[in-house]
Protein backbone atom coordinates (compact mmCIF):
# COMPACT_ATOMS: atom_id res chain seq x y z
CA UNK A 1 0.00 0.00 0.00
CA UNK A 2 1.58 3.08 -1.17
CA UNK A 3 1.25 6.29 1.16
CA UNK A 4 2.43 9.94 -0.64
CA UNK A 5 0.87 12.24 2.02
CA UNK A 6 3.83 14.92 1.11
CA UNK A 7 4.10 17.34 -1.46
CA UNK A 8 7.81 18.47 -3.16
CA UNK A 9 7.74 22.06 -2.89
CA UNK A 10 10.97 24.62 -2.58
CA UNK A 11 13.40 20.96 -2.69
CA UNK A 12 11.64 19.93 0.25
CA UNK A 13 9.22 17.48 1.03
CA UNK A 14 6.66 19.25 3.16
CA UNK A 15 3.19 18.40 4.75
CA UNK A 16 -0.34 19.48 3.01
CA UNK A 17 -2.11 23.14 4.60
CA UNK A 18 -4.24 20.73 5.84
CA UNK A 19 -4.32 16.90 5.47
CA UNK A 20 -6.90 15.31 3.68
CA UNK A 21 -6.31 11.64 2.10
CA UNK A 22 -7.42 10.27 -1.01
CA UNK A 23 -7.85 6.17 -2.02
CA UNK A 24 -6.32 5.57 -5.44
CA UNK A 25 -7.79 2.46 -7.27
CA UNK A 26 -6.07 -0.03 -8.49
CA UNK A 27 -8.51 -0.72 -11.59
CA UNK A 28 -7.37 -4.42 -12.15
CA UNK A 29 -9.07 -5.53 -8.57
CA UNK A 30 -11.42 -2.50 -7.74
CA UNK A 31 -9.14 -2.31 -4.39
CA UNK A 32 -7.47 0.93 -2.94
CA UNK A 33 -3.60 0.48 -3.62
CA UNK A 34 -2.37 3.71 -1.88
CA UNK A 35 -3.59 6.68 -0.69
CA UNK A 36 -2.14 10.32 -1.67
CA UNK A 37 -3.19 13.69 0.33
CA UNK A 38 -5.29 16.44 -1.71
CA UNK A 39 -3.53 20.11 -2.15
CA UNK A 40 -5.26 23.11 -2.02
CA UNK A 41 -5.18 26.74 -3.05
CA UNK A 42 -2.78 27.46 0.39
CA UNK A 43 -0.60 24.37 -1.13
CA UNK A 44 -0.38 25.52 -4.57
CA UNK A 45 0.10 29.04 -3.37
CA UNK A 46 3.36 27.62 -1.46
CA UNK A 47 4.90 25.67 -4.79
CA UNK A 48 3.99 29.35 -7.15
CA UNK A 49 6.06 31.30 -4.66
CA UNK A 50 8.82 28.83 -4.51
CA UNK A 51 8.88 28.31 -8.60
CA UNK A 52 8.75 32.54 -8.70
CA UNK A 53 12.00 33.00 -6.19
CA UNK A 54 13.57 29.84 -8.43
CA UNK A 55 13.45 31.47 -11.88
CA UNK A 56 14.78 34.62 -11.25
CA UNK A 57 18.57 32.26 -11.23
CA UNK A 58 17.12 29.27 -13.75
CA UNK A 59 15.77 31.69 -16.28
CA UNK A 60 19.92 32.81 -16.54
CA UNK A 61 21.31 29.42 -16.57
CA UNK A 62 23.19 28.87 -19.96
CA UNK A 63 22.67 26.52 -22.39
CA UNK A 64 25.37 23.94 -21.39
CA UNK A 65 23.84 23.94 -17.63
CA UNK A 66 20.00 23.02 -18.80
CA UNK A 67 21.67 20.34 -21.08
CA UNK A 68 23.92 18.97 -18.23
CA UNK A 69 20.39 19.02 -16.07
CA UNK A 70 18.16 17.12 -18.76
CA UNK A 71 20.96 14.37 -18.82
CA UNK A 72 20.67 14.26 -15.07
CA UNK A 73 17.31 13.77 -15.20
CA UNK A 74 17.67 10.92 -17.70
CA UNK A 75 20.28 9.32 -15.70
CA UNK A 76 18.14 8.81 -12.62
CA UNK A 77 15.07 8.16 -14.61
CA UNK A 78 16.66 5.26 -15.71
CA UNK A 79 17.47 4.34 -12.61
CA UNK A 80 13.63 4.32 -11.81
CA UNK A 81 12.28 2.36 -14.64
CA UNK A 82 11.04 -0.53 -13.06
CA UNK A 83 9.35 1.22 -9.88
CA UNK A 84 7.77 3.73 -12.99
CA UNK A 85 6.53 0.58 -14.84
CA UNK A 86 5.36 -0.95 -12.04
CA UNK A 87 3.41 2.23 -10.50
CA UNK A 88 1.45 2.83 -14.20
CA UNK A 89 0.40 -0.78 -14.12
CA UNK A 90 -1.12 -0.63 -10.99
CA UNK A 91 -1.99 2.84 -10.73
CA UNK A 92 -4.18 3.01 -14.75
CA UNK A 93 -3.80 -0.94 -15.58
CA UNK A 94 -1.27 -0.97 -18.53
CA UNK A 95 -0.53 -4.22 -19.12
CA UNK A 96 3.29 -4.31 -18.49
CA UNK A 97 4.46 -5.26 -21.29
CA UNK A 98 3.05 -1.99 -22.55
CA UNK A 99 4.33 -0.55 -19.70
CA UNK A 100 7.77 -1.51 -20.23
CA UNK A 101 7.65 -0.99 -23.73
CA UNK A 102 5.79 1.74 -24.51
CA UNK A 103 4.54 3.98 -21.40
CA UNK A 104 8.02 4.26 -19.54
CA UNK A 105 10.51 4.80 -22.74
CA UNK A 106 8.23 7.09 -24.34
CA UNK A 107 8.61 9.48 -21.04
CA UNK A 108 12.17 9.24 -21.00
CA UNK A 109 12.52 9.53 -24.92
CA UNK A 110 11.06 13.03 -24.91
CA UNK A 111 13.46 13.91 -22.00
CA UNK A 112 16.42 13.13 -24.46
CA UNK A 113 15.24 14.63 -27.36
CA UNK A 114 14.90 17.97 -25.38
CA UNK A 115 18.43 17.92 -24.83
CA UNK A 116 19.42 16.87 -27.78
CA UNK A 117 17.13 19.62 -29.61
CA UNK A 118 17.99 22.24 -26.83
CA UNK A 119 22.05 21.84 -27.95
CA UNK A 120 21.26 23.89 -31.19
CA UNK A 121 18.17 25.66 -30.42
CA UNK A 122 18.45 29.37 -31.44
CA UNK A 123 16.92 31.85 -28.88
CA UNK A 124 18.72 35.14 -30.50
CA UNK A 125 18.72 36.40 -34.13
CA UNK A 126 19.68 39.39 -35.63
CA UNK A 127 17.44 41.45 -38.32
CA UNK A 128 19.35 44.10 -39.48
CA UNK A 129 19.99 46.37 -36.38
CA UNK A 130 17.15 44.50 -34.09
CA UNK A 131 17.77 41.30 -32.51
CA UNK A 132 15.14 38.86 -31.68
CA UNK A 133 15.41 37.17 -28.35
CA UNK A 134 13.52 34.39 -27.30
CA UNK A 135 13.37 33.96 -23.21
CA UNK A 136 11.33 31.70 -20.72
CA UNK A 137 8.07 32.79 -20.27
CA UNK A 138 8.14 32.29 -16.34
CA UNK A 139 6.35 29.87 -14.09
CA UNK A 140 4.43 27.00 -15.48
CA UNK A 141 1.75 25.53 -14.24
CA UNK A 142 1.08 21.14 -15.46
CA UNK A 143 -1.87 19.59 -15.00
CA UNK A 144 -1.15 16.32 -16.58
CA UNK A 145 -3.59 13.33 -17.25
CA UNK A 146 -3.87 9.26 -16.15
CA UNK A 147 -3.66 7.81 -19.92
CA UNK A 148 -0.15 8.43 -20.61
CA UNK A 149 0.76 9.48 -17.04
CA UNK A 150 4.71 9.97 -18.04
CA UNK A 151 4.80 10.60 -21.81
CA UNK A 152 2.25 14.01 -20.81
CA UNK A 153 4.64 14.61 -17.96
CA UNK A 154 7.58 14.51 -19.34
CA UNK A 155 6.08 16.55 -22.55
CA UNK A 156 6.16 19.76 -20.31
CA UNK A 157 8.96 19.53 -17.85
CA UNK A 158 11.37 18.96 -20.56
CA UNK A 159 10.92 21.70 -22.46
CA UNK A 160 10.49 23.72 -19.53
CA UNK A 161 13.40 22.64 -17.98
CA UNK A 162 15.04 23.17 -21.22
CA UNK A 163 14.24 26.64 -22.16
CA UNK A 164 14.70 27.96 -17.87
CA UNK A 165 11.40 27.96 -16.93
CA UNK A 166 10.34 26.62 -13.48
CA UNK A 167 7.01 24.94 -12.78
CA UNK A 168 4.41 23.34 -10.61
CA UNK A 169 2.75 19.92 -11.47
CA UNK A 170 -0.51 18.60 -10.37
CA UNK A 171 -0.87 14.70 -11.64
CA UNK A 172 -3.94 13.21 -12.36
CA UNK A 173 -5.11 12.08 -8.77
CA UNK A 174 -6.54 8.96 -10.50
CA UNK A 175 -2.98 7.39 -11.52
CA UNK A 176 -0.45 9.79 -9.16
CA UNK A 177 2.42 7.22 -8.16
CA UNK A 178 4.39 7.29 -11.30
CA UNK A 179 4.00 11.69 -10.87
CA UNK A 180 5.47 10.86 -7.59
CA UNK A 181 8.16 9.00 -8.72
CA UNK A 182 8.89 11.38 -11.26
CA UNK A 183 9.24 13.96 -8.51
CA UNK A 184 11.59 11.96 -6.57
CA UNK A 185 13.71 11.37 -9.69
CA UNK A 186 13.89 15.34 -10.57
CA UNK A 187 15.08 15.23 -6.48
CA UNK A 188 17.93 13.09 -6.97
CA UNK A 189 19.28 14.73 -10.33
CA UNK A 190 19.71 17.91 -8.65
CA UNK A 191 17.41 20.13 -10.27
CA UNK A 192 17.25 23.37 -7.75
CA UNK A 193 15.20 23.95 -5.51
CA UNK A 194 11.86 25.81 -6.68
CA UNK A 195 12.31 24.76 -10.06
CA UNK A 196 9.88 21.75 -9.96
CA UNK A 197 7.39 21.43 -7.27
CA UNK A 198 4.67 19.09 -7.02
CA UNK A 199 1.28 19.28 -6.04
CA UNK A 200 -0.94 16.28 -5.88
CA UNK A 201 -4.76 16.82 -6.10
CA UNK A 202 -7.91 16.97 -7.96
CA UNK A 203 -9.40 19.78 -10.45
CA UNK A 204 -11.58 21.37 -8.03
CA UNK A 205 -8.72 21.92 -5.10
CA UNK A 206 -5.57 21.90 -7.41
CA UNK A 207 -6.43 22.55 -10.59
CA UNK A 208 -8.64 25.36 -10.64
CA UNK A 209 -5.95 27.26 -8.22
CA UNK A 210 -3.17 26.83 -10.41
CA UNK A 211 -5.00 27.51 -13.52
CA UNK A 212 -5.70 30.68 -12.09
CA UNK A 213 -3.21 31.79 -9.74
CA UNK A 214 -1.67 35.12 -10.83
CA UNK A 215 1.41 34.20 -10.26
CA UNK A 216 1.23 31.57 -13.15
CA UNK A 217 2.36 32.77 -15.96
CA UNK A 218 1.75 29.86 -18.70
CA UNK A 219 -0.84 27.19 -17.76
CA UNK A 220 -0.38 23.63 -19.86
CA UNK A 221 -3.19 20.98 -19.91
CA UNK A 222 -3.85 17.62 -21.29
CA UNK A 223 -7.42 15.94 -20.37
CA UNK A 224 -10.51 16.25 -22.20
CA UNK A 225 -12.23 18.96 -24.12
CA UNK A 226 -15.11 20.01 -21.06
CA UNK A 227 -11.75 20.30 -18.80
CA UNK A 228 -9.98 22.33 -20.95
CA UNK A 229 -12.80 24.81 -21.50
CA UNK A 230 -12.91 25.31 -18.06
CA UNK A 231 -8.91 25.75 -17.26
CA UNK A 232 -9.12 28.26 -20.11
CA UNK A 233 -11.75 30.71 -18.36
CA UNK A 234 -10.44 30.18 -14.85
CA UNK A 235 -7.32 31.52 -16.87
CA UNK A 236 -8.90 34.06 -18.65
CA UNK A 237 -8.70 36.85 -15.73
CA UNK A 238 -4.79 36.88 -15.46
CA UNK A 239 -4.73 36.60 -19.43
CA UNK A 240 -2.21 34.10 -18.71
CA UNK A 241 -0.74 31.50 -22.04
CA UNK A 242 -3.15 28.61 -22.07
CA UNK A 243 -1.88 25.13 -23.75
CA UNK A 244 -4.18 22.63 -24.10
CA UNK A 245 -3.91 19.27 -25.43
CA UNK A 246 -7.32 17.87 -25.62
CA UNK A 247 -10.15 15.43 -27.00
CA UNK A 248 -9.89 13.22 -30.66
CA UNK A 249 -11.87 11.60 -32.67
CA UNK A 250 -9.68 10.55 -35.27
CA UNK A 251 -10.27 9.21 -38.66
CA UNK A 252 -8.07 6.83 -40.22
CA UNK A 253 -8.72 6.56 -44.15
CA UNK A 254 -8.34 3.09 -45.23
CA UNK A 255 -7.45 2.90 -49.03
CA UNK A 256 -8.75 0.53 -52.00
CA UNK A 257 -5.79 -0.59 -52.88
CA UNK A 258 -3.31 -3.79 -52.05
CA UNK A 259 -2.42 -2.46 -48.31
CA UNK A 260 -6.40 -2.72 -47.77
CA UNK A 261 -6.23 -5.59 -45.11
CA UNK A 262 -2.90 -4.53 -43.46
CA UNK A 263 -4.24 -1.31 -43.28
CA UNK A 264 -7.71 -2.40 -41.31
CA UNK A 265 -5.61 -4.88 -39.14
CA UNK A 266 -2.78 -2.47 -38.37
CA UNK A 267 -6.02 0.38 -37.38
CA UNK A 268 -7.74 -2.45 -34.86
CA UNK A 269 -4.63 -2.67 -32.81
CA UNK A 270 -3.85 1.03 -32.73
CA UNK A 271 -7.09 1.84 -31.46
CA UNK A 272 -7.13 -1.11 -28.90
CA UNK A 273 -3.62 -0.25 -27.50
CA UNK A 274 -3.84 0.92 -23.97
CA UNK A 275 -7.49 -0.37 -23.71
CA UNK A 276 -8.44 2.54 -26.15
CA UNK A 277 -7.32 5.39 -23.85
CA UNK A 278 -4.99 7.78 -25.96
CA UNK A 279 -6.32 10.65 -27.22
CA UNK A 280 -5.13 10.23 -30.70
CA UNK A 281 -6.00 6.79 -31.29
CA UNK A 282 -7.76 6.22 -35.02
CA UNK A 283 -11.36 4.99 -33.52
CA UNK A 284 -13.06 6.16 -36.60
CA UNK A 285 -11.95 3.93 -39.60
CA UNK A 286 -13.15 4.83 -43.13
CA UNK A 287 -13.32 1.93 -45.70
CA UNK A 288 -14.79 1.90 -49.20
CA UNK A 289 -18.40 1.02 -48.96
CA UNK A 290 -18.00 -1.89 -51.57
CA UNK A 291 -15.43 -3.81 -48.72
CA UNK A 292 -17.70 -3.22 -45.53
CA UNK A 293 -18.11 -6.54 -45.19
CA UNK A 294 -14.08 -7.77 -46.11
CA UNK A 295 -12.77 -4.97 -43.51
CA UNK A 296 -15.57 -6.13 -40.29
CA UNK A 297 -14.22 -9.50 -41.16
CA UNK A 298 -10.82 -8.43 -40.90
CA UNK A 299 -11.22 -6.22 -37.59
CA UNK A 300 -13.03 -8.93 -36.14
CA UNK A 301 -10.52 -11.36 -36.45
CA UNK A 302 -8.18 -8.55 -35.20
CA UNK A 303 -10.03 -7.55 -32.41
CA UNK A 304 -10.63 -11.25 -31.19
CA UNK A 305 -7.00 -12.37 -31.38
CA UNK A 306 -6.24 -9.52 -28.26
CA UNK A 307 -6.02 -11.11 -25.03
CA UNK A 308 -7.79 -9.09 -22.05
CA UNK A 309 -7.27 -9.80 -18.41
CA UNK A 310 -4.58 -9.51 -15.11
CA UNK A 311 -2.23 -6.22 -16.35
CA UNK A 312 0.72 -8.43 -14.92
CA UNK A 313 -0.01 -11.40 -16.81
CA UNK A 314 1.14 -12.08 -20.94
CA UNK A 315 -2.22 -9.97 -21.74
CA UNK A 316 -2.18 -7.54 -24.71
CA UNK A 317 -5.00 -5.50 -22.55
CA UNK A 318 -5.53 -4.57 -19.23
CA UNK A 319 -8.58 -2.74 -17.45
CA UNK A 320 -9.83 0.95 -18.21
CA UNK A 321 -8.73 3.35 -15.55
CA UNK A 322 -11.53 3.44 -13.25
CA UNK A 323 -15.65 3.11 -12.67
CA UNK A 324 -16.83 6.11 -14.01
CA UNK A 325 -14.40 5.21 -17.29
CA UNK A 326 -15.79 1.76 -17.37
CA UNK A 327 -19.36 3.00 -17.00
CA UNK A 328 -19.25 5.36 -19.88
CA UNK A 329 -17.91 3.53 -22.31
CA UNK A 330 -20.71 0.72 -21.42
CA UNK A 331 -22.97 2.90 -22.03
CA UNK A 332 -21.49 4.63 -25.25
CA UNK A 333 -21.39 0.54 -26.72
CA UNK A 334 -25.14 0.76 -25.97
CA UNK A 335 -25.71 3.55 -28.04
CA UNK A 336 -24.05 2.44 -30.86
CA UNK A 337 -26.03 -0.71 -30.58
CA UNK A 338 -29.19 0.79 -30.33
CA UNK A 339 -28.40 3.65 -33.16
CA UNK A 340 -28.51 0.69 -35.43
CA UNK A 341 -25.04 0.16 -35.80
CA UNK A 342 -23.61 -3.35 -36.76
CA UNK A 343 -21.95 -5.32 -33.55
CA UNK A 344 -19.16 -6.88 -35.49
CA UNK A 345 -17.50 -8.36 -32.22
CA UNK A 346 -17.57 -7.53 -28.26
CA UNK A 347 -20.36 -5.42 -26.63
CA UNK A 348 -21.59 -4.52 -23.53
CA UNK A 349 -20.04 -6.16 -20.39
CA UNK A 350 -16.83 -7.58 -19.25
CA UNK A 351 -15.05 -10.14 -21.21
CA UNK A 352 -16.18 -13.58 -20.27
CA UNK A 353 -14.51 -15.01 -16.77
CA UNK A 354 -13.76 -11.63 -15.69
CA UNK A 355 -16.33 -10.61 -12.73
CA UNK A 356 -13.88 -8.11 -10.89
CA UNK A 357 -11.82 -5.26 -12.30
CA UNK A 358 -13.24 -2.33 -15.11
CA UNK A 359 -12.15 -4.70 -18.36
CA UNK A 360 -13.77 -3.96 -21.63
CA UNK A 361 -14.76 -6.05 -24.28
CA UNK A 362 -12.62 -5.16 -27.59
CA UNK A 363 -15.62 -4.01 -29.81
CA UNK A 364 -16.03 -3.89 -33.44
CA UNK A 365 -19.07 -1.44 -35.08
CA UNK A 366 -19.59 -1.63 -38.74
CA UNK A 367 -21.58 -0.15 -41.25
CA UNK A 368 -21.91 3.68 -38.99
CA UNK A 369 -22.62 6.77 -40.28
CA UNK A 370 -20.93 9.95 -38.95
CA UNK A 371 -23.98 11.20 -36.99
CA UNK A 372 -23.72 8.15 -34.72
CA UNK A 373 -22.79 8.77 -31.46
CA UNK A 374 -19.87 6.56 -31.52
CA UNK A 375 -18.72 8.59 -34.19
CA UNK A 376 -19.30 12.20 -32.37
CA UNK A 377 -17.93 11.27 -29.35
CA UNK A 378 -14.38 10.16 -28.10
CA UNK A 379 -15.29 7.07 -26.41
CA UNK A 380 -11.43 6.76 -24.69
CA UNK A 381 -12.11 3.15 -24.71
CA UNK A 382 -11.84 -0.03 -26.92
CA UNK A 383 -14.18 0.81 -29.56
CA UNK A 384 -13.59 0.86 -33.37
CA UNK A 385 -16.35 2.37 -35.48
CA UNK A 386 -16.08 1.51 -39.08
CA UNK A 387 -17.73 4.10 -41.37
CA UNK A 388 -18.12 3.98 -45.54
CA UNK A 389 -17.23 6.31 -48.54
CA UNK A 390 -17.59 5.84 -52.01
CA UNK A 391 -15.40 8.30 -53.23
CA UNK A 392 -12.10 9.55 -51.59
CA UNK A 393 -13.27 13.07 -51.39
CA UNK A 394 -16.41 11.93 -49.64
CA UNK A 395 -13.49 10.14 -47.58
CA UNK A 396 -12.25 13.47 -46.50
CA UNK A 397 -15.31 14.94 -46.45
CA UNK A 398 -16.13 12.58 -43.75
CA UNK A 399 -13.18 12.74 -41.82
CA UNK A 400 -13.30 16.88 -41.49
CA UNK A 401 -16.78 16.67 -40.11
CA UNK A 402 -15.54 16.71 -36.46
CA UNK A 403 -15.13 18.64 -33.51
CA UNK A 404 -11.96 17.78 -33.36
CA UNK A 405 -8.64 17.68 -35.17
CA UNK A 406 -5.54 15.46 -33.07
CA UNK A 407 -4.62 13.35 -35.17
CA UNK A 408 -5.31 11.63 -38.67
CA UNK A 409 -4.41 8.16 -40.52
CA UNK A 410 -3.74 7.20 -43.94
CA UNK A 411 -3.29 3.38 -45.09
CA UNK A 412 -1.87 3.31 -48.59
CA UNK A 413 0.24 1.10 -50.96
CA UNK A 414 0.24 4.45 -53.33
CA UNK A 415 2.24 6.84 -51.12
CA UNK A 416 1.25 9.55 -53.84
CA UNK A 417 -2.83 9.22 -52.97
CA UNK A 418 -1.72 9.19 -49.16
CA UNK A 419 -0.27 11.96 -49.69
CA UNK A 420 -2.44 13.61 -51.24
CA UNK A 421 -5.26 12.64 -48.51
CA UNK A 422 -3.06 13.95 -45.54
CA UNK A 423 -3.05 17.24 -47.50
CA UNK A 424 -6.83 17.41 -46.80
CA UNK A 425 -7.33 16.12 -43.83
CA UNK A 426 -7.67 19.37 -40.63
CA UNK A 427 -5.70 17.66 -38.02
CA UNK A 428 -2.07 18.68 -36.49
CA UNK A 429 -0.72 15.14 -36.76
CA UNK A 430 -1.50 13.12 -39.65
CA UNK A 431 0.54 9.34 -39.59
CA UNK A 432 0.89 7.50 -42.91
CA UNK A 433 0.62 3.65 -43.19
CA UNK A 434 1.23 4.19 -38.83
CA UNK A 435 4.44 6.20 -39.07
CA UNK A 436 6.12 7.52 -35.45
CA UNK A 437 8.42 10.33 -34.80
CA UNK A 438 8.78 11.42 -31.35
CA UNK A 439 10.24 14.35 -32.13
CA UNK A 440 7.36 15.84 -34.73
CA UNK A 441 4.92 18.66 -32.88
CA UNK A 442 1.83 17.24 -31.69
CA UNK A 443 -1.50 18.64 -31.03
CA UNK A 444 -4.74 19.35 -32.55
CA UNK A 445 -6.59 21.93 -34.86
CA UNK A 446 -10.26 22.77 -32.96
CA UNK A 447 -11.49 22.06 -29.88
CA UNK A 448 -8.35 19.06 -30.37
CA UNK A 449 -6.22 22.46 -28.49
CA UNK A 450 -3.75 24.75 -29.07
CA UNK A 451 -0.03 24.67 -29.17
CA UNK A 452 2.12 21.91 -30.05
CA UNK A 453 4.37 19.23 -28.29
CA UNK A 454 7.13 17.19 -28.30
CA UNK A 455 10.61 17.74 -30.00
CA UNK A 456 12.11 21.81 -30.52
CA UNK A 457 8.44 23.01 -31.62
CA UNK A 458 7.59 22.79 -28.03
CA UNK A 459 9.94 25.16 -26.90
CA UNK A 460 8.01 27.97 -28.22
CA UNK A 461 5.42 27.20 -25.73
CA UNK A 462 7.72 28.28 -22.86
CA UNK A 463 8.78 31.08 -24.33
CA UNK A 464 8.20 35.22 -24.99
CA UNK A 465 9.55 37.09 -27.73
CA UNK A 466 11.36 40.22 -27.24
CA UNK A 467 12.50 42.58 -29.76
CA UNK A 468 15.76 45.12 -29.33
CA UNK A 469 15.77 47.33 -31.48
CA UNK A 470 18.85 49.13 -32.20
CA UNK A 471 21.21 46.03 -31.09
CA UNK A 472 23.35 46.45 -33.58
CA UNK A 473 25.24 50.02 -34.42
CA UNK A 474 23.58 52.12 -37.63
CA UNK A 475 25.20 51.75 -40.47
CA UNK A 476 27.63 54.43 -41.44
Amino acid sequence: MREYLKFLIDGQWVDPVELRSHAVINPATEQACGHIALGAAADVDKAVRAARKAFVGFSRTSREERIDLLQRIAAEYQKRFGDLAAAITEEMGAPASLAQRAQVPIGLGHILAAAEALKAFPFAEDRGATRIVKEPIGVCGFITPWNWPLNQIATKVAPAIATGCTMVLKPSEVAPFSGQIFAEIMQAAGVPAGVFNLVHGDGPGVGVALSSHPGVDMISFTGSTRAGIEVARNAAPTVKRVHQELGGKSPNIVLDDAAFAAGVSRGVGSVMTNSGQTCSAPTRMLVPQARMAEAAAIAKQAAEELTVGDPNGNHRMGPVVSAPQFDKIQGLIQAGIDEGATLVTGGPGRPEGLERGFYVKPTVFADVTNEMTISRQEIFGPVLAILGYDSLDQAIEIANDTEYGLAAYVQAADLDAARRVAGELRAGQVSINGAFDSNAPFGGYKMSGNGREWGDYAFHEFLETKAVLGWAPPAS
